[in-house]
């Protein structure tokens, strides 16, 4: 499911791009989805300035990602998959919830809201990563979810008040780290797996490699 299509106002297209890389090497099936709304706002990402007199549509920007093959996310189903995946970037905090204005206070996208519910009680596995898991900490009561660390460090980890959030949200925060030894964490009840990403300043590979122990962790919980 994406959220547009650039890390500030949309989809992180690098998260999005390492999903359907490992997706493929595990030998799923995969349908992108994104929800047909008008974006929160659109970022100029040369400059990091909102572009005000632009605006956009989520669908249509997710399809630059999806080269084409996206489909209303009014149309996604349990019925038709056997997992769901969020990849992160601000679009999840701006497009598909209002976290990154409202915070604890956030309201989600009810299709977002659908999806989450439905895929949780049909007891199907559900992967977030980045900022994305506050989507399953505001919907799923008791999810077990990480962002990664719970302090700055330094600037190694900059969005570190997320994890805060999480727990506002009635939510459980596991510390995880991006890539060494566990980088995803499994909540196995919920079936909610979830790994930092780029909330955390690191090489490119390491937060590639995270995601792909999400992704397997998701395909192992569908158990085909």
């Amino acid at each position: 499911v994406l959220s547009g299509c650039g890390v500030y106002d949309g989809t992180e297209i690098h998260e999005a791009s390492a999903v359907l890389v490992h997706l493929s090497r595990g030998g799923a099936e995969v349908q992108m989805y994104a929800p047909d709304v008008p974006q929160m706002h659109v970022i100029d990402h040369s400059k990091g300035q909102p572009a005000e007199a632009e605006s956009r549509n989520v669908l249509v920007e997710s399809a630059r990602i999806a080269r084409g093959k996206i489909s209303s996310l009014a149309k996604l189903t349990t019925a038709d998959h056997d997992a769901v995946i969020f990849p992160g970037g601000f679009g999840a905090a701006k497009n598909l919830s209002t976290f990154a204005v409202d915070g604890k206070d956030c309201k989600v996208n009810r299709e977002v809201e659908r999806v989450l519910k439905d895929f949780h009680k049909a007891g199907k596995p559900i992967g977030l990563c980045c900022i994305s898991p506050v989507l399953a900490a505001k919907v799923l009561s008791g999810a077990e979810v990480t962002v990664g660390h719970e302090e700055e460090e330094g600037g190694k980890w900059p969005y570190a008040g997320t994890a805060g959030a999480i727990k506002e949200l009635g939510a459980k925060h596991c510390v995880k780290e991006v890539t060494i030894s566990f980088p995803a964490h499994v909540d196995t009840k919920n079936k909610v797996v979830t790994t930092p990403a780029f909330m955390c300043e690191t090489a490119l590979h390491h937060i590639f490699d995270g995601i792909g122990a999400m992704v397997k962790n998701v395909l192992k919980l569908t158990g085909k």
